[in-house]
């Protein structure tokens, strides 16, 4: 019988492949060694099971707060990591947590206004250098066009 502390890994990884892809937990786990196992499986456990799993919040929304919170802080690698994956992220699977860019940019937004204006910049810059690594750069807009209007 698995020991609860086995739960929690098995049921962390399962959540971190979800929402970081196979790619990325795999690459974890094989670069795993004597000084940072133990990290690792806290991470996985505490972050991954722990939290991630909780009821309260869909984890598309876990994500956008990880975003904001990582931009706030200037954890750059971290906000990097939640964009590209959350961009690669299946759109029709709500626990892979998948990310539009009209989402992003009002991360940013608010961002900017709660965390500086140098934090939603360099969010921007790091968003901008994902979206060229994936191809994905979105179409030149006019800059002196009215912004559309909002929605009801």
């Amino acid at each position: 019988m698995p020991s609860i502390h086995e739960d929690s890994l098995r049921q962390g990884l399962h959540n971190r492949r979800r929402v970081l892809g196979e790619a990325w937990v795999a690459q974890s786990v094989e670069n795993a060694n004597t000084l940072n196992v133990e990290f690792q499986r806290m991470i996985t456990s505490y972050a991954w099971d722990g939290i991630w799993s909780r009821p309260g919040l869909e984890r598309r929304t876990r994500r956008i707060m990880v975003l904001a919170i990582t931009a706030a802080m200037g954890r750059w690698e971290e906000f990097e990591l939640h964009i590209r994956t959350g961009l690669l992220a299946d759109p029709a699977d709500p626990e892979a947590a998948a990310l539009d860019l009209a989402t992003i940019q009002e991360v940013l937004l608010q961002t900017a206004v709660y965390a500086g204006v140098p934090a939603g910049n360099t969010g921007m810059a790091m968003v901008m250098k994902v979206l060229r690594e994936l191809d994905l750069v979105p179409p030149k807009a006019d800059f002196f066009a009215p912004p559309p209007a909002a929605a009801p």
